[in-house]
């Protein structure tokens, strides 16, 4: 079957120039042709167009606000149009009004006419394209800072899915630097509270009397300097989202006022006794074990329930190897850009040095790191000499001795691809560790359950 014509409408009051276009462009689109506004928008109304040519000057309404009307379509068309008055101040006003393009009548040769409206469709599919890899992004990651394909990554993205349109309280859990101020961006945006305020508030930066006024607020008055009433963090997220950084680090105090809010939605500022209320949801993160310190005593039970009615676990770095390549690429453009370098890609062994390095401050460390490699780099691929000391040191950069685990590119490829340095990396450490799954996931800085995992989605069961 023969590909369908993209669809082409054709305005103009003149009918002579309405068949010489039909002639000239029929070869390529399906040609509809209208004499004034009013027939052009019946038609838009009831087909999808792919372009509408417009003169300017038409009768009763002009080709302008007819642009503007078929902009506002559900699927609008190119939009190109033309005129016999050319002039900057009908470009620029033509442009206003949506338009694609704008040619002047005149001196109008088919040839440049077919080419404008080539270039125009271009730009629209490359529009249309953009549209959809935004909206690809926020279903698969909620933000495009998450990014992750690994399995653990996976679990959270679907979980933060799940979770971002309820209002339902949530705990992320996670090492310092794993990104859980990021899920909690995520959470917010793709809630029903966007628009609102999202309010940021990090726990073990303040003493308790402090941290107690930032929260709730306090009257005039009711401690030294507190020479004017102040509105707390809860009031600031009024109908959004507040998210309480490093929760484990309240005292018991704190954590009976943050108890009743939790169960009652009411709070008073300090140095009053007035109960205010606040539409808020609160999303918690601690790099503490809150399981471990209500075990202790040092956190409340009950609190900790309301707080973790879901739970997110970000995983280290470490136990996500599969996404390193993509976090780094991202880091590596991004500081690229800023300083100016010709920076594109690394080479195998620093690829190497970045999976051996156990990366005990996760993707806020990889950051910095590439930050480092891309300021030091001397040409368009990052070496292992441009890397951190921390990483050019580490077992398996290169420069570790003859234990060192190393996942070394086959003979003559000069290349290796995560999977295969991953597997070789995991074949080492067994082999070094006389078999124990245990010694070689100590030797890769990662749990057991998860060399297993590895084990099994690289098909090494056997070892």
């Amino acid at each position: 079957m023969a590909d369908t014509k993209p669809m082409l409408l054709i305005v103009d009051d003149e009918k002579p120039t309405r068949d010489g276009l039909r002639a000239a462009l029929e070869d390529r689109y399906d040609i509809y042709v209208a004499e004034d506004a009013a027939a052009a928008m019946d038609l838009l109304e009831r087909e999808t167009f792919t372009v509408l040519l417009t003169d300017l000057r038409l009768p009763r309404e002009d080709g302008l606000k007819l642009i503007g009307r078929a902009k506002s379509l559900p699927r609008p068309p190119v939009c190109i149009l033309m005129t016999a008055y050319g002039s900057e101040e009908i470009a620029a006003e033509a442009m206003r009004q949506g338009a694609d393009d704008y040619v002047a009548k005149g001196r109008l040769q088919i040839e440049e006419l077919e080419m404008r409206i080539a270039r125009a469709l271009r730009h629209q599919k490359l529009e249309a394209e953009n549209v959809e890899l935004r909206q690809q992004l926020d279903t698969h990651y909620g933000l495009e800072q998450i990014i992750g394909q690994s399995a653990p990554m996976r679990e959270v993205i679907e979980i933060v899915r799940q979770v971002a349109p309820t209002r339902a309280t949530v705990l992320i859990e996670g090492e310092s630097g794993t990104g859980k101020e990021l899920v909690a961006r995520a959470l917010h945006q793709l809630s029903p509270r966007a628009r609102m305020p999202l309010v940021a508030v990090h726990c073990a930066a303040l003493s308790p009397t402090l941290l107690e006024s930032e929260l709730f607020g306090h009257e005039k008055g009711a401690f030294t300097g507190a020479h004017e009433r102040r509105i707390g963090r809860f009031e600031q997220a009024q109908g959004g989202t507040l998210f309480l950084d490093e929760i484990g680090e309240i005292d018991a105090a704190l954590q009976v006022k943050l108890l009743r809010f939790l169960g009652e939605r009411t709070f008073e500022r300090v140095g009053s006794n007035r109960t205010l209320t606040a539409d808020v949801r609160l999303v918690a993160a601690t790099n503490k074990n809150l399981r471990r310190l209500v075990e202790t005593g040092a956190f409340r039970e009950d609190l900790f329930f309301r707080l973790a009615v879901v739970e997110i676990v970000l995983p280290p770095l470490r136990e996500r190897l599969e996404d390193l390549p993509l976090l780094a690429r991202q880091f590596l453009r991004e500081f690229a850009r800023e300083n100016g370098k010709p920076v594109r890609e690394w080479t195998p062994e620093a690829l190497e040095a970045l999976l051996a390095y156990r990366w005990p401050g996760n993707v806020r460390e990889l950051r910095t790191a590439l930050e480092h490699a891309v300021v030091m780099g001397r040409g368009d691929r990052i070496a292992v000499r441009d890397l951190p000391p921390a990483l050019r040191a580490a077992p398996g950069a290169g420069e570790g001795g003859p234990k060192a685990i190393q996942a070394t590119a086959p003979a003559g490829t000069g290349t290796l691809n995560l999977r295969e340095a991953e597997k070789r990396m995991i074949i080492q450490a067994l082999e070094a560790a006389g078999g124990s799954r245990t010694e070689a996931a100590r030797q890769l800085g990662i749990s057991r359950r998860t060399l297993h995992r590895k084990l099994h989605g690289l098909q090494l069961e056997g070892n």
